[in-house]
């Protein structure tokens, strides 16, 4: 169970790096003007979403399953647990959101500044944050 959540942990540090590291780029791509910059971050962003972020959600879940199914009637009673389940659902929807906005970076469809970039790149340090806190605190 220990090297389970050794890994589990390691793809959660992982996604998250790349949450974060995701919408800081769209910031830099909304900014850009020149063709150059523009095919550049293109490929980063690609490269980034396909080869690190999506593989590390999936590792995340997986072995976040896999560890749920080690006491299940604890965890799936646990209010706590709840709530980190929703974060989670959330946090896989932001990551889906991001997919969808490197889609239209990709078509050179984008329509929002960089100024929303930088909000946007805000909110998974607020996930990051309160699922931490459920995980170690355990609130209720």
């Amino acid at each position: 169970m220990l090297w389970l959540k050794a890994f589990h942990i390691i793809a959660i540090v992982t996604w998250f790096a790349a949450l974060f590291y995701l919408p800081r780029l769209f910031v830099y791509h909304a900014m850009s003007e020149d063709t150059v910059s523009k095919e550049r971050f293109k490929i980063m962003e690609r490269k980034l979403y396909r080869g690190i972020m999506t593989p590390s959600m999936i590792v995340v879940i997986t072995l976040g399953i896999w560890m749920l199914t080690y006491n299940p009637n604890y965890y799936l009673s646990a209010a706590w647990m709840h709530v980190k389940l929703a974060l989670v659902t959330f946090l896989v929807a932001y990551h889906f959101a991001c997919g969808s906005l490197l889609k239209k970076f990709a078509q050179d469809n984008n329509d929002k500044g960089h100024v929303f970039y930088r909000w946007f790149n805000e909110v998974p340090v607020l996930f990051l944050i309160a699922i931490v806190i459920l995980v170690v605190v355990r609130p209720f």
